[in-house]
């Protein structure tokens, strides 16, 4: 569907300042049961995978060369598809002092061969995952991460989320959250859209969806009989239905 979830925040800085594996490990129980967690790098460490788990969801974490190389005491080789049981380092204890003595999380480590869509160098790609699926089907679904990006993108800039505008926190909580009931209402429009036309949601581009809903909405609002509101309303789906994505001139990255 593309709806994106409240998501946590806090201070980066000061007596207050909270990590982003620790609001990770608070938005990860608000996820949907059995929800797939995909991460790059800098989420693909033990705490955030051990958390994912521990709330029964599956993972599929990108993985530094480093931490790979660390699991497997061994080079990375193109292929490589080892179960492994993870464990933490005295590091990941020291930084987490709340993980048990007994924690593991048991998957499968794999290191495959990539291209960028983009032209860039081919390089060799580490995951962890708990699934069972086929390597070609890890890759797929670690491919959609990059729906993340491009969301990042519209809450940033098509709704303005970057910068933030409010002083106090409590201001600053209420403008996260009207930006993530505005890209929720857009979204769900386009998922109607999508199901009408029997089309994917992510073939429309959120940008157009935008702009046509800011139109036809304060028009739908000033109507003034029944017969103006419906014919404002099919004129706003005619166009919805229209706002498509236009073909790609360049590839996206990998």
């Amino acid at each position: 569907t593309g709806l994106g979830m409240r998501p946590e925040w806090g201070a980066v800085n000061g007596p207050h300042a909270v990590s982003e594996q620790r609001l990770f490990e608070q938005a990860v129980q608000r996820l949907p049961e059995q929800a797939v967690v995909v991460t790059d790098a800098n989420f693909g460490v033990f705490s955030a995978a051990f958390a994912a788990t521990r709330q029964n969801h599956p993972v599929v974490a990108r993985m530094t060369a480093a931490l790979a190389k660390s699991l497997l005491k061994g080079p990375l080789l193109d292929g490589i598809d080892k179960r492994i049981d993870w464990k933490p380092t005295k590091a990941d204890c020291k930084t987490n002092p709340a993980l048990p003595l007994e924690a593991c999380v048991s998957g499968r480590l794999i290191v495959s061969h990539v291209q960028p869509n983009d032209g860039g160098a081919s390089f060799l790609l580490c995951l962890f995952t708990t699934l069972e699926e086929d390597v070609e089907e890890i890759l797929k679904i670690y491919g959609l991460r990059w729906n993340v990006e491009t969301d990042l993108g519209s809450l940033k800039g098509t709704l303005r989320l970057d910068p933030l505008t409010c002083k106090t926190p409590e201001m600053l909580d209420n403008e996260i959250q009207i930006a993530m009931l505005s890209y929720n209402l857009v979204r769900a429009v386009i998922y109607q859209a999508a199901q009408q036309a029997g089309a994917a949601p992510r073939t429309f581009s959120f940008t157009r969806v935008n702009r046509i809903l800011k139109f036809y909405g304060a028009k739908i609002e000033a109507a003034t009989t029944v017969e103006e509101t419906e014919r404002l309303i099919a004129l706003m789906n005619h166009y919805i239905g229209q706002a498509k994505l236009y073909p790609r001139k360049k590839k996206r990255p990998a």
